[in-house]
């Protein structure tokens, strides 16, 4: 297949790299020598897939800590679809470019609600039945971890197996199961699996509903099978795998850089954030050790870049010494180092500056609301005073470009909110104008509030699409000439809240919506609303029941089954505040703020400058 792959299909399809493998740092195991045989599956095209860092780990992880084997395949753009279709090419993996019937396992990373609609593609691309029902014990095990896994009942017909939380503390765990009962029937081999902490298996559970099509029950269908799904946690970053030897592609990917994971978890607690929720808690590296990751990544791979990525990452305790030795012993070599967006408390212009020696880049801010009334609500423990210090420094030290985040659609927010946005931009401007010499760019993301498992919010309603869109025109109306706004699709991000906070019955309006046509929905030009749309009303789902409906404290939540450590009482308590505009304070601070994590999972903060 391969020769006639480079012969025949590649010369008639756009960035025929995405499709090449064979990259620098590519590792290629022998398949008769390994064991499991699994293929890591990225619902998106292959440049977003490959700057995903947890792909990164687990590829390593399992190729060179393992006796089994990891590949990759990535979403094939429509035109390399329709030549594969129209040539009976099935989707193969990029290290051996068998298909992906010869694998074993198939994972799939859920990085973001809208690429189910890819999965279903990708399977059926692969001759792979989308149902899991309709898999025997001739197909590969088909199973999905992530972010979007927090709640996997939307998809659960789908998939065979979640793996909840970190990934690298359980995958070579459940590969070794695979590989010891690989002789068992599929309903036994999944049985076994469910003995290790962070499987999902959601074939062993039967689910009941209220007459109001809330959630009644969950049961589990089997002695053994657990009542509650425990998330895995990486104790210790130093302790736990980081690949050295990332690999390297041919054509230009969305995070062309090396990459340091300074540290995972976040304890700010703002009320909107999922991953700050799910993610907890707060685990760094050393220093030394992220020095000496830096080191060898950029030995061995050439990148002109170095990313400090995280949550939040100005929070990681040793980053002034950080960033100052990496751009001391790399910024003559012409390599920068690279930021994620800024919260305004933390900002050090002082740092900034440092990264800005070796190459100049806008400077991005999240402020999130406008007001700080609403800052209180949302627990985004940030003042108006704090973001004009952070950009008055950086004007007065030349920076000449600021990009600020916020949201809109937020619990309890008023048009005295939005014209807040405006009021904060406009002053940013006028600070910009009298303290830099050439002309400012002042910019604005406005992304729509979309609430979350596992978050304070779960139990808030969203804005519908008419009450978005009202709130973008006022803020497009009001804007002056100078400030430049861009807004999110509120209609994905809609759609985002129907399967956020959705449950079983989701699955089959899901793939209805596939063989509609839906694919690739979180790119705009293939985005199709209305056909997802037809399918809810096909299979009798009603949107606004998981958009614009509060849940009651008392009601059953799909998700409620996940055990992610940090308790309901917390969420429910940390809701409460919010409607009384209360904050709650950072807990590496000011001492242990009660989420219950902790001591559920026997582990504490571990922040490494701190305790040195």
């Amino acid at each position: 297949m391969k020769d006639r792959l480079f012969r025949d299909i590649l010369p008639q399809v756009s960035k025929p790299a995405r499709y090449t493998g064979n990259e620098v740092n590519m590792i290629k195991k022998e398949w008769e020598d390994t064991k499991v045989k699994m293929a890591f599956a990225f619902p998106d095209v292959y440049e977003v897939g490959m700057s995903h860092m947890g792909g990164k780990i687990l590829y390593g992880l399992v190729n060179e800590k393992s006796p089994h084997l990891l590949e990759r395949v990535f979403a094939p753009w429509p035109d390399m679809e329709e030549v594969m279709r129209g040539e009976n090419i099935p989707l193969y993996a990029l290290e051996s470019f068998r298909p992906l019937l010869d694998f074993d396992v198939i994972g799939f990373s859920l990085q973001y609600e809208l690429s189910i609609s890819n999965v279903l593609n990708m399977l059926d691309l692969a001759g792979i039945p989308a149902w899991a029902r309709e898999r025997d014990d001739s197909f590969p095990l088909i199973i999905a971890g992530g972010p979007v896994a927090y709640n996997p009942e939307p998809f659960a017909g789908f998939f065979d197996a979640f793996l909840i939380g970190d990934g690298e503390e359980v995958l070579l765990e459940f590969l070794d199961s695979v590989e010891i009962n690989r002789e068992l029937p599929k309903e036994e081999r999944l049985r076994k699996l469910t003995a290790l902490e962070g499987v999902y298996i959601p074939a062993l559970y039967s689910v009941e509903y209220n007459e109001d099509k809330t959630l009644k029950a969950m049961i589990p269908q089997f002695a053994g099978v657990p009542e509650m799904v425990r998330k895995r946690v990486v104790k210790d970053l130093d302790e736990a795998y980081y690949p050295i030897k990332p690999i390297v592609p041919y054509m230009e990917i969305i995070h062309d850089r090396a990459s340091l994971e300074v540290m995972r978890g976040c304890q700010r607690g703002c009320r909107f954030c999922h991953a700050g929720m799910v993610y907890r808690p707060v685990r760094e590296r050393t220093r030394s050790n992220l020095e000496e990751q830096a080191r060898l990544q950029l030995q061995n791979t050439g990148y002109e870049e170095i990313s400090l990525a995280s949550l939040s990452t100005l929070d990681y305790s040793g980053l002034d010494p950080l960033v100052k030795n990496l751009v001391h012993d790399y910024g003559e070599k012409g390599i920068g180092v690279s930021l994620p967006s800024l919260r305004v408390d933390a900002f050090s212009i002082e740092l900034a500056n440092e990264v800005q020696k070796v190459r100049k880049t806008t400077l991005t801010l999240a402020p999130e609301a406008g007001t700080q009334r609403l800052r209180d609500v949302i627990n985004k423990n940030v003042s108006d005073e704090q973001l004009f210090n952070a950009v008055t420094a950086a004007f007065k030290s030349g920076w000449l470009s600021i990009k600020l985040y916020f949201m809109f659609g937020l619990p309890g927010e008023s048009e005295e909110d939005l014209d807040g946005i405006l009021d904060l931009l406009q002053k940013v401007k006028s600070i910009g104008d009298r303290y830099s010499r050439r002309p400012v760019e002042i910019r604005a993301s406005l992304a729509c509030f979309v609430p979350k498992a596992h978050t304070p919010f779960q139990w808030r309603a969203q804005n519908s699409i008419e009450e978005l869109e009202n709130k973008r025109q006022y803020l497009s109306k009001r804007r002056r000439k100078n400030l430049k706004l861009s807004f999110h699709d509120s209609r994905t991000s809609y759609l985002e809240g129907i399967i956020a906070r959705g449950d079983r019955k989701l699955s089959e309006a899901i793939f209805k919506a596939w063989q509609k046509g839906c694919k690739f929905d979180g790119w705009s030009e293939y985005f199709r609303f209305g056909l997802w749309m037809e399918a809810l009303r096909e299979c009798d789902i009603v949107p606004e029941f998981y958009t614009e409906r509060p849940r009651s404290y008392n009601e059953k939540l799909p998700w409620d089954f996940i055990d992610i450590g940090v308790s309901k009482d917390y969420l429910l308590e940390e809701n409460e505040k919010a409607q009384q505009m209360e904050t709650t304070p950072d807990c590496r601070h000011v001492g242990c703020s009660d989420c219950g994590l902790c001591p559920s999972f026997g582990i504490r903060l571990d922040i490494k400058e701190a305790n040195n």
